[in-house]
């Protein structure tokens, strides 16, 4: 049986065209291309999750990789400034990263605040109203961010609810 960790699984051979594009990126900044680098370029590529630091040391691991953490983030700056992955913080305290080259690449998140569950999912509503906006301001738009945060399915079948504990904006009082 293959041994499996945040969707990235010991047998998988990889997307060779997407480290090939990290590679090219590297040599064009003067950088070496790294066994090491590719290594992480490799778990962030197989994977169809958004992953921390800690997911993508642990599939490291199970491939037989010992890669410092040090190695990870600046291999994950990399691949941020090549424009080939995405930096994500949904507010645990860490950034989790996903590859831009996915059979979704443009897409929004759903995330949970009690279970940290990230759902993707696509709107041509949000599309609609994004051409509109351009439209109206004359703005020409290279990228947009949508995160909605509440309770999953789960977690509201499970009678999870949620406490407006701290303060209160005056806005939600009106």
């Amino acid at each position: 049986m293959t041994e499996t960790h945040k969707g990235v699984s010991r047998n998988e051979e990889g997307s060779p065209p997407f480290i090939r594009l990290f590679g090219r990126y590297l040599r064009d900044q003067g950088l070496p291309v790294t066994s090491q680098r590719e290594a992480v370029a490799k778990v962030v590529f197989t994977s169809e999750e958004h992953l921390s630091v800690d997911d993508i040391e642990h599939a490291l691991r199970l491939l037989g990789e010992r890669i410092g953490k040090a190695t990870i983030y600046r291999t994950l700056d990399l691949l941020v400034r090549s424009r080939l992955v995405e930096e994500h913080d949904f507010g645990e305290g860490f950034k989790r990263y996903e590859h831009r080259l996915s059979n979704q690449p443009v897409h929004e998140h759903l995330i949970c605040v009690e279970c940290a569950t990230v759902t993707e999912f696509e709107s041509d509503e949000l599309y609609k109203i994004e051409n509109r906006v351009r439209e109206e301001h004359g703005f020409m738009p290279v990228r947009h961010s949508l995160e909605i945060y509440g309770l999953c399915r789960s977690c509201q079948k499970a009678g999870v609810q949620l406490t407006n504990e701290g303060l209160i904006c005056p806005i939600e009082i009106i």
